[in-house]
């Protein structure tokens, strides 16, 4: 097995120094989310509710508020489990957001329970259905961002990257804030699929130069062992740390410790590092310039179903196939990996290819079996995730407001896509604030 990933290596944060489909157009600079107005986003929900049913869909927006934080929110002001609330994704903190919830009350309408007061968060409209919410449960999002700190004038440079993406697709890259404001959740969901606990605790609690200033005295503390002083001082918005170190604190061992992080962050955790390794693959696919091509051993992803299916070489070389003309279309993508133990694999060099990755980043096949084999965790699953996203209905725009200077792009994408990628093409600088 290749040596493990330190976090000075490149791909350790999945960037890996991206090869911008955008390269012969100058990055326009700037700033995302000086202000949460600057970034909205809006779900595009992939059905309407029935009208009747046990789960009150709520569709709500929220400013600085992560989705699992209003989860908890609505579920104590209806007096339900969490696992009673269902959301199709989650949507940034550092943004004005609109987003579908669903809660499980049945017997119960809208009407009998108080109106949801909070003070960053408000309803906009409330609805009954017959099941709930879960996740991908949603066609897309639309997206309006300003970025500032940048000239009005680059919007020509912005408006050609942006038509570009549009008539090409993007890269389907995962963005930066999977991996968490310490930059490595991916590294956390390593440790937890090879079982290192104490991994785990260090890195999600120890001191890091990203960590917020308002928990540093907490990582402090837990550094030198006082978990209790480490809770007392860790502010109640981190909630996983919180847990963890109530659990240190009562003398559970590292791995009994780890029941006290929710499933839905443990899951997402694992995600990360799953991200990471088709961050890489991807940017390996942008750097021979195969992105927008299918090769042999390749799975094809059909848009319209979400499904796959292997390239052979008599399809690729085939004028009857079509393969080049639906590719053109967006009708399909070549795909990369999210590894799991339920994940379709390639075949060819590809395979090989996606292996060595994975390899690179530290796992095994087998290891990721025998996370699963563990009772009680967290199922690695796996899926293809396409290499490519279009980009629907872009609109652009240069200005001055009372705030100052902006350039504002405004697009459409498909679940389960980053604004962050299509802005890193028009920007070509680190993002900030996400």
């Amino acid at each position: 097995m290749d040596t493990p990933l330190t976090p000075l290596e490149p791909f350790d944060t999945g960037a890996c120094a991206p090869r911008y489909l955008t390269a012969e157009f100058p990055g326009i600079g700037g700033t995302l989310k000086v202000r949460p107005e600057d970034f909205l986003v809006e779900e595009i929900p992939l059905y309407n509710p029935a009208g009747e049913g046990e789960h009150i869909f709520l569709f709500i927006e929220k400013r600085e508020l992560t989705t699992l934080q209003l989860r908890d929110a609505l579920a104590k002001h209806f007096k339900v489990q969490r696992n009673c609330i269902g959301h199709a994704g989650l949507k940034d903190k550092q943004a004005i957001s609109r987003q579908v919830i669903s809660i499980h009350t049945p017997g119960k309408k809208p009407e009998d329970f108080p109106s949801f007061i909070h003070d960053r968060a408000r309803v906009l409209w409330a609805d009954l259905h017959t099941n709930k919410l879960k996740r991908g449960h949603l066609s897309g999002n639309r997206f309006s961002i300003k970025v500032r700190d940048v000239e009005p004038l680059a919007v020509r440079a912005a408006k050609n990257s942006l038509e570009l993406l549009a008539s090409h697709g993007a890269p389907n890259r995962i963005g930066q804030q999977r991996f968490g404001f310490l930059h490595n959740n991916h590294l956390v969901g390593r440790a937890m699929i090879l079982g290192n606990w104490e991994e785990v605790i260090d890195l999600i609690l120890s001191p890091n130069q990203g960590a917020p200033l308002s928990s540093t005295d907490a990582r402090n503390a837990f550094s030198a062992g006082q978990y209790r002083d480490a809770f007392d001082l860790m502010p109640k918005v981190f909630k996983i740390e919180r847990n963890l170190l109530r659990a240190l604190s009562n003398d559970h061992s590292p791995e009994k410790s780890m029941k006290a992080i929710d499933p839905t962050a443990a899951g997402f955790f694992i995600s990360a590092f799953q991200s990471a390794v088709f961050n890489h693959v991807l940017n390996e696919r942008i750097q021979t310039n195969t992105i927008n091509q299918l090769l042999e051993g390749d799975l094809a992803f059909v848009m319209k179903n979400r499904s796959t299916f292997l390239v052979n070489a008599d399809e690729l070389s085939s004028t009857d196939s079509g393969l080049s003309d639906r590719v053109n279309s967006f009708e399909l993508s070549s795909t990369g990996p999210m590894w799991g133990t339920s994940m379709d694999r390639a075949s060819s060099s590809i395979d090989q290819i996606e292996l060595a990755a994975l390899k690179k980043a530290g796992l095994e096949p087998s290891d990721l079996e025998n996370c699963e084999a563990r009772s009680g965790y967290p199922m690695i699953g796996g899926d293809r995730r396409p290499m490519r996203i279009p980009v629907i209905d872009p609109e652009i725009e240069g200005g001055i407001d009372e705030h100052g200077a902006y350039i504002r792009c405004a697009f459409e994408l498909g679940r389960g896509s980053f604004a962050t990628t299509v802005m890193d093409e028009i920007m070509k600088t680190p993002i900030a604030g996400v």
